[in-house]
């Protein structure tokens, strides 16, 4: 429990800090009035804007006002928490003590509060990058496990350089290459789209209904990196694993080669494996930008270069914001992942 609460305790200091750096990076550039206005906007209007997003408050202030606005613990005024509609356990009078859900404030374009954006973004985001390393792990798994008991042989050598091949490959240019060859040269033959989102709206109803054969060639992109950094480690652990006295051991007591493999072998192997794992969904969740943009995915990598474009700031600070808590949040479950896999490290 000790360990947990100090790794919450870090976790929450590289908040702070990526709070701070995104509104350094962020804050004053352009002016938001003009961007929510428009070029018609009058002086008062303008006036009235900047005042309500406390531009005209020094920067110290500013940031403060800010760091209050995103954090979950929080104090507001009555007239604060009525005009933002926040939501959580308010106590006090004039000045409110509270708990919420962190205020992410309103994007310049289309007025809507920039956490319900995000949200309406997450789960095509969250599916693509669960499609994606369900995939990679799976097959690099499978992969790393018949190189290294293959060793030396043409599947070794294939599943070897299928890997560094992957690796190599940068994923905007193979997102190009196979959006091009699947969905536009071979698409009477396989059907799938150029882009297209997790759902398809009817036009005549305008219901969504789900298609998931959109999925299919962005997720496969999204997972060629992962799939071959996988495969190299699952080969290397696996050998390293192999060589060990308990293994010849279980030969010699003669237990079944396919119990041994991935029961005692891949068990001891897996620790390397996870932390690409856990590190690549983390970065396929926070940020599959290239990939959601050129297949048309909707996703908060797509909503994020899309806000970029049209100077939509507090959409990118959101974005940048919640990406961070995805990486923590999954290097938490991936500490006690390991502690669960491997009793070593909960014995030390």
């Amino acid at each position: 429990m000790a360990y947990i609460l100090k790794k919450i305790f870090y976790s929450v200091l590289v908040l702070l800090g990526v709070v701070t750096l995104v509104f350094i990076m962020f804050q004053g550039f352009g002016d938001p009035a003009r961007m929510i206005v428009g070029q018609t906007g009058d002086k008062k209007t303008m006036d009235n804007i900047r005042s309500d997003l406390y531009l005209d408050q020094p920067k110290w202030k500013q940031f403060f006002l800010y760091l209050n606005d995103v954090s979950p613990v929080c104090v507001h005024s009555k007239a604060d928490i009525e005009k933002k509609q926040l939501r959580g356990l308010f106590i006090g009078g004039d000045k409110k003590f509270g708990i919420k859900i962190p205020y992410l404030r309103k994007s310049y374009q289309t007025k809507k509060e920039v956490g319900q954006v995000l949200l309406e973004a997450l789960p095509g985001t969250l599916l693509l990058a669960f499609s994606a390393m369900l995939f990679a792990t799976i097959i690099g798994i499978l992969l790393g496990v018949l190189a290294a008991v293959k060793k030396g042989t043409w599947m070794d050598t294939t599943a070897v350089f299928s890997s560094i091949a992957g690796i190599s490959a940068p994923s905007f240019f193979m997102a190009i290459i196979i959006a091009f060859l699947f969905g536009v040269v071979l698409h009477s033959y396989t059907g799938l789209n150029l882009t297209g989102s997790w759902y398809d709206i009817d036009e005549v109803t305008g219901a969504k209904y789900l298609s998931l054969k959109n999925l299919i060639l962005p997720a496969f992109t999204l997972g060629i990196r992962p799939l071959a950094i996988i495969t190299q480690l699952t080969r290397s652990s696996m050998l390293d694993v192999l060589s060990q006295d308990y293994i010849r051991t279980a030969y010699a007591k003669g237990l079944p080669k396919r119990s041994i493999i991935f029961r005692h072998a891949l068990r001891n192997a897996l620790n390397p494996v996870i932390t690409a794992i856990t590190g690549w969904f983390a970065e396929l969740l926070a940020g599959a930008f290239f990939i959601e943009y050129i297949f048309g995915w909707k996703g908060i990598g797509k909503i994020t270069v899309d806000a970029l474009e049209k100077l939509d700031y507090p959409v990118v600070m959101g974005s940048v914001l919640l990406s961070a808590c995805i990486f923590i949040f999954i290097n938490l479950f991936a500490d006690v992942l390991y502690r669960i896999i491997d009793p070593r490290i909960k014995a030390s």
